[in-house]
């Protein structure tokens, strides 16, 4: 393994241990890379809503966590600057959703990240789009 991708997993694992929301939503880390991560969360009984789908706010949760490990897979300490999703179709209960985080482009302190949810028979559910901004600071050393 290289060291770019050592940092990312150093990264994603750092993160993650902090992160006690995709903790208890039963987010699983699926795989990291410079630039990208594909997480998993499957629906459980307690994440529908009144229509008996999975809620959307909890569908963003898990793009929103795969674009957090994307954004910082490189080390820098990097927050959120803006996200918008566009719902596809309904995740259901008994779901495992993936969303698929990509570096679309990335200069200076900004980012914008691509996120894709997927059901596990391949169905879209989702499409979000991230913009990222750097801060002060290493969450990894080189």
């Amino acid at each position: 393994m290289d060291r770019k991708h050592q940092i990312a997993k150093l990264a994603a694992e750092k993160l993650y241990d902090a992160d006690r929301a995709s903790q208890m939503l039963g987010m699983t880390i699926e795989s990291i890379a410079p630039g990208s991560a594909r997480v998993t969360m499957r629906v459980r009984p307690d994440m529908v809503n009144g229509h008996g789908i999975c809620h959307g706010g909890l569908v963003f949760t898990l793009a929103d966590s795969a674009f957090a490990l994307a954004c910082n897979s490189h080390g820098d300490n990097t927050f959120a600057a803006g996200a918008a999703i566009e719902f596809l179709a309904p995740g259901r209960e008994g779901d495992l959703l993936t969303a698929s985080a990509s570096e679309r482009w990335r200069a200076g302190r900004s980012g914008i990240y691509e996120i894709e949810v997927r059901n596990d028979r391949g169905e879209a559910i989702a499409l979000f789009r991230g913009r990222s901004h750097q801060v002060t600071g290493r969450l990894v050393d080189e």
